[in-house]
């Protein structure tokens, strides 16, 4: 008796085939999956939030997009996020939308003190200003997925202040042009320390002052260094999540859709996490030792005035485009 095809031949075929499926296999998931830098810890609600855009993708389209978020800057620098995206060397990204202020003064609107210092405010604020935002990002080759909030900020402080003179001379956290300009006409030394290194900034003198929210206040643990905790709530800046805009078009119509139904969510949930955020974080600064106290009245009228000079200089310095989204809050 003699078989019909020699077991070599089907043996071959059998391998050819398999072979075949597991470099289509491979191919399909190099061509789905997106490296997504953060700059914050997995304890921030702007990591969990994206992190659960990230699932909320995967789930959407069955795994055919599989976004990897590193979170604490452990992929990417901060300041380095904006350019990789761009660049496409990483597909998308998270980070603070003031840290390009430089760039173009429009990145500036959420940064200046006390134009919209609630969250009512800070919503009026990005509808007035989110079509601009996105068409500037596009020129760049980039998408805007999303946009979420931080809590308002506060001064952290060693010392407790009640007037912008106690301000004077110290050295003072900036992570983004307006926070630098901010500590320039407070009479204080600017000094760039990103999120991560706030705890070895403030140990080694380096910096003995910051404005920043509740939130980067309990994951940078500033119980251990300041004791208050000045609850001004300057301004609501904003976080964006942003994609290459080639990445995005290589992926086919449905993936689109469900990703930016999944940025939607994700926006919404967002903005409702850092409410949430706001009050639980300050409960927690209370809780650790540190002093939460409201502004003094000779405290906001300092900062009042500050925020108009960087007021009327941002609709100077943004143009026809600032203006209109300043009259569109009116």
């Amino acid at each position: 008796m003699t078989l019909s095809r020699p077991f070599s031949m089907v043996l071959s075929t059998t391998l050819s085939i398999a072979l075949a499926a597991t470099l289509l296999s491979s191919t399909s998931y190099a061509a789905t999956k997106w490296d997504m830098p953060t700059p914050y810890g997995d304890g921030v609600h702007h990591t969990k939030n994206v992190k659960q855009f990230a699932e909320d993708v995967k789930k959407a389209t069955g795994g055919e997009l599989n976004i990897v978020v590193h979170s604490g800057a452990s992929l990417i620098k901060h300041p380095e996020i904006h350019r990789a995206v761009r660049t496409g060397q990483v597909p998308a990204g998270e980070m603070f939308m003031g840290l390009l202020g430089n760039d173009n003064a429009l990145f500036k609107a959420d940064n200046i003190p006390f134009l919209a210092s609630d969250f009512d405010a800070a919503k009026k604020l990005w509808g007035a200003s989110r079509a601009t935002i996105e068409k500037t990002l596009e020129k760049e080759g980039i998408k805007l997925l999303y946009a979420v909030p931080w809590p308002p900020q506060g001064f952290y402080t060693k010392k407790p202040i009640n007037s912008v003179a106690d301000l004077k001379g110290l050295k003072m956290r900036a992570y983004s042009p307006t926070t630098s300009r901010l500590a320039v006409l407070l009479g204080a030394t600017p000094t760039t320390v990103q999120t991560p290194e706030i705890p070895q900034a403030f140990s080694t003198g380096i910096i003995d002052a910051m404005v920043t929210s509740p939130s980067t206040g309990v994951s940078s643990q500033s119980w251990d260094y300041i004791s208050n905790y000045t609850d001004t709530q300057a301004w609501i800046p904003k976080n964006m999540v942003i994609v290459n805009a080639k990445s995005f078009k290589r992926l086919d119509e449905k993936t689109q859709k469900a990703v930016m139904e999944a940025a939607a969510t994700a926006e919404t949930r967002g903005w409702e996490m850092a409410m949430a955020e706001t009050e639980a974080k300050t409960k927690v600064l209370a809780e650790k030792g540190i002093k939460v106290a409201k502004p003094s009245d000779e405290l906001k009228k300092g900062l009042q005035a500050i925020g108009k000079t960087m007021g009327d200089e941002w609709a100077k310095e943004a143009g026809d485009a600032g203006k209109a989204i300043l009259e569109a809050l009116k």
